[in-house]
């Protein structure tokens, strides 16, 4: 198999930078269905937002790919007497790494106003517990990049209660390999896909499954694929976990076994990790006790399901987060390798 590197890390940059925290996600789906109209794959969005990919295979028996659009964010939650924005985070963000972060909050009639994510202590020539306070919403503030001196004049702006506020991305991508940005999870997995789904076409290789590709818009909130096809089995393409206990690194493709909600199917996931001991790619097999899926989703929404984990190592998930193209590479190659 010969993997478009380029193609897969130039899509990864475009997405990571079209902002889409839960909630708000109706113009990334719209950009992801018209790649998948590049291949020439019937699409259909379900009515929370959902958007289902088609490919064909050699047999009825239909394989679910999730993976998720939907990233972190937040949205204004109030608005205090002096002009200062109070908000609510969308997901779990790791609160610390939003201090000083940009953002763009956008209105409902669709205009948009950069802003700062700051600490309510933000100078330490100022104030005396700016590098011992809590980093959390109710210790922190939006200041927005406009003449605003009290209450009135951000509500003149037309800002207001529910506005969402996209977290900007830093997206960068090294020579040496490595894609650094927030919401690695799951965006850097939707790249991965189509990466997959070139592979085969140019291959001319008909998968042995019927693949629905989901591509889910509220997993970070929990109930992303809750709602899923009829199918025989789904694996969730989403980000592999690096830190104490673990195994997984940038450059591999993790394997879960179990994690939050409790076991992956046991075939499933023993047929996942022979192919990559068998095709000798860099793997790690690892639990997640912090984690849920989309595939948890889908089966505690009632859907009769085996179901599987993987995915590339993410470090610093939820926070600035980092992987590498051999992790990428890794996790399209499993797939390949499964489906062909």
């Amino acid at each position: 198999m010969k993997l478009d590197q380029n193609y897969i890390l130039t899509l990864a940059k475009e997405i990571l930078e079209i902002p889409s925290p839960s909630g708000y996600t109706k113009e990334i789906v719209a950009r992801i269905k018209k790649e998948a109209e590049i291949y020439d794959l019937p699409c259909e969005t379900t009515k929370k937002g959902n958007l289902i990919i088609t490919m064909e295979g050699r047999t009825d028996y239909t394989l679910g790919l999730s993976v998720h659009v939907d990233t972190l964010g937040a949205m204004v939650r109030s608005i205090n007497a002096k002009g200062d924005i109070k908000f609510t985070t969308i997901g779990g963000p790791l609160w610390p790494t939003l201090d000083g972060e940009y953002c763009t909050l956008m209105t409902r009639e669709g205009k948009s106003y950069t802003g700062t994510f700051l600490s309510d202590s933000p100078s330490v020539h100022v104030f005396k517990d700016a590098k011992s306070k809590e980093r959390s919403p109710e210790h922190m503030y939006v200041r927005i990049d406009e003449v605003v001196k009290n209450k009135q004049d951000v509500l003149d702006l037309g800002i207001e209660v529910g506005n969402f506020i996209f977290i900007d991305p830093k997206t960068t991508i090294t020579d040496s390999g490595f894609v650094k940005s927030r919401f690695l999870d799951d965006k850097i997995n939707v790249a991965s896909i189509f990466g997959l789904i070139k592979a085969l076409k140019e291959e001319n290789i008909k998968p042995k499954q019927t693949i629905k590709f989901i591509i889910s818009t509220y997993e970070e909130v929990g109930h992303g694929a809750s709602f899923i096809p009829t199918l025989d089995e789904m694996i969730a393409v989403d980000m592999g976990c690096i830190g104490d206990d673990l195994t997984c690194t940038e450059y591999d493709v993790s394997i879960c076994p179990k994690d939050s909600s409790g076991p992956y199917d046991y075939e499933l996931t023993n047929n996942l990790i022979s192919i990559a001991k068998d095709k000798k790619l860099n793997h790690a097999i690892d639990i997640y006790p912090f984690y849920g899926s989309d595939v948890s989703a889908a089966i505690r929404g009632g859907n009769d399901i085996k179901g599987a984990l993987m995915g590339p190592g993410v470090h610093a998930s939820h926070g600035m987060e980092r992987t590498h193209i051999d992790g990428i590479n890794a996790t399209i190659e499993l797939l390949f390798n499964y489906v062909k």
